[in-house]
């Protein structure tokens, strides 16, 4: 039997098992979830040395117990800065063409819209936009001029609906 074959069988034999044992230690099913399933892939990280262990499943536990305690103390850490810095700022505008603008976002590729939202919305010079992504100025400058015609495409040639109620916007083309 291979080492994932090992893995796959004892995933399905302990992790709903992991999942309620955890679930009582962080009081979240879903961080419960997460935890026991971070637990897992650092199993499958190095899965000789975990399939030579004696107790697999305790582990497991352990693995996913630390990784809980860490999210913990981060979250703490990360909650007592917010509460220092105050509530996040209210949205400005939220007028139906920002509205309309933000949910046409939504609908280009991921880097032409962090291209864009980098450079026109959090006002960065393209090559800092390229320092931030990763990526060449020349990508970054790409990335505008394709980001700037789909957006173009999609405000002129949609029909733009806001619903009272929820404020969602609902963006048709």
């Amino acid at each position: 039997m291979s080492d994932g074959d090992v893995i796959s069988e004892l995933y399905a034999s302990c992790f709903r098992r992991l999942v309620v044992q955890l679930y009582a230690v962080t009081g979240d099913m879903n961080e419960a979830q997460e935890v026991v399933q971070e637990a897992f892939t650092r199993a499958l990280a190095a899965p000789r040395r975990f399939t030579g262990l004696d107790n697999p499943e305790a582990w497991l536990r352990r693995v996913a117990v630390n990784v809980a305690r860490s999210r913990h103390r981060r979250r703490r850490v990360l909650d007592g800065l917010l509460r220092r810095i105050g509530p996040p700022p209210a949205v400005a505008d939220r007028s139906p063409e920002h509205l309309a603008l933000l949910a046409a976002l939504r609908g280009i590729p991921a880097g032409q819209r962090h291209a864009l939202a980098l450079h026109y919305l959090a006002d960065l010079p393209i090559d800092e936009v390229a320092a931030t992504l990763g990526v060449s100025a020349g990508t970054v400058k790409s990335r505008l001029s394709r980001g700037r015609k789909a957006l173009a495409a999609l405000l002129t040639d949609s029909d733009v609906t806001v619903n009272s109620n929820t404020g969602r916007v609902d963006v048709r083309s």
